[in-house]
């Protein structure tokens, strides 16, 4: 950037020395010199620090690492690579046998635990049916012998006696019934709340297992460097993902500052952005935000204490700014990720941005010179 200025500089005194036919001696050529020196070296500090640039920026993206909820061997693979899909477009399925055996295992124990809620419930309406009957028997029989207690002096003995022991055992028939009863509900109140609700939970929890054996998009996007194929064992752990997702959203230009510029990078500063695979072509954008947190600052919680040398990276820490594109990029080949320089405008000494905005533009035509052997 300085050579720029310094270039145009000299061509510039060139022409006027030429035009007014300026003489060269002792005197004009080292006020030219020193007068250019400090004009550019003033010129490039104050446009340094009110108009930032950054030559580490890219097209920032999010990729998600798509890992299956059960583990299982691929037998197809429908999505194509860097080819839009929608949310809850097919991604790929594994082999669905083993999960389908095990959902029909678990229904089976279900329809038994079923079938024994069924005899239950019937063992308990018999039960309630021998109850009342044994309730009727011991009224009967507890009205015969109260009867007889009221007429003790006409009846003998033996049959009070009789009568008695009818009443008694008519009673213990009905607490024990009574007691048949409330076990049968008991047993089928546990079976409710203890075995078929987890029954119930396992049918559930294998036909979830079932349902995730085909693997869908998250959201829109596309799927990138894909090296999911039938036969692959797909596992649930984040060590090594099935394939890489891309979702669609909105795409930010990362750029990172020197710590210097911080005051002049502010949430709706504009920005010009230039990348090497778009040569001459200038972006407008506006700072969409400033990120809050150095990582080269980070602490995280330890037993151990933090030592000096944790810290010596944090001199070298970038501030990063997200800028939001205001320009329409999709007629251009920009993948995600594409590396990119910009530019940020504060306003401040405006006269000064102009000359940013020249090198910026010098250098977006600086792209299209380059070596390739």
């Amino acid at each position: 950037m300085e050579t720029l200025m310094l270039l145009t500089y000299a061509a510039v005194t060139i022409a006027i020395f030429k035009i007014f036919k300026i003489p060269l001696n002792k005197w004009t050529v080292p006020t030219a010199v020193l007068g250019g020196i400090a004009l550019v070296g003033a010129m490039v500090l104050i446009m340094n620090y009110n108009y930032p640039h950054s030559k580490v920026a890219f097209r920032g993206f999010v990729s998600l690492p798509i890992n299956p909820a059960v583990s299982g061997i691929i037998i197809d693979v429908p999505v194509k690579p860097n080819t839009p899909v929608k949310k809850g477009d097919v991604l790929f399925k594994i082999d669905p046998a083993a999960f389908q055996l095990e959902l029909n295992k678990k229904k089976a124990a279900l329809q038994v635990a079923l079938s024994q809620v069924a005899q239950l419930k019937a063992s308990i309406q018999e039960a309630e049916s021998t109850v009342a009957k044994a309730k009727s028997e011991r009224d009967r029989t507890q009205m015969a012998y109260e009867r007889a207690q009221k007429a003790e002096s006409a009846m003998a003995a033996t049959v009070l006696e009789s009568k008695r022991q009818f009443a008694i055992s008519a009673q213990a028939a009905y607490q024990k019934a009574l007691a048949s009863l409330e076990r049968a509900k008991f047993e089928l109140s546990t079976l409710e709340k203890e075995k078929i609700d987890q029954l119930r939970a396992d049918v559930e929890r294998a036909q979830w297992n079932l349902t995730k054996t085909v693997v869908r998009a998250p959201s829109d996007g596309y799927v990138t460097h894909l090296r999911a194929h039938p036969g692959l064992m797909a596992v649930p752990f984040p060590v090594r993902s099935a394939l890489s997702f891309v979702p669609e959203g909105n795409r930010y230009i990362v750029a990172s500052f020197r710590q210097n510029a911080l005051q002049n990078l502010q949430v709706g500063y504009e920005a010009e952005v230039i990348f090497p695979g778009l040569p001459g072509k200038i972006f407008k954008g506006k700072i969409a935000k400033v990120l809050p947190a150095l990582g080269e600052g980070e602490l995280q919680g330890s037993g151990s204490m933090a030592k000096t040398s944790d810290f010596l990276g944090a001199k070298k820490g970038l501030a990063t700014a997200l800028v939001k594109l205001e320009d329409d990029t999709s007629q251009y080949v920009l993948p995600d990720g594409a590396l990119a320089e910009v530019a940020i405008y504060s306003g401040k000494v405006h006269h000064v941005a102009i000359i940013r905005r020249m090198l910026l533009r010098m250098k977006s035509w600086q792209n299209y010179l380059y070596l390739d052997h």
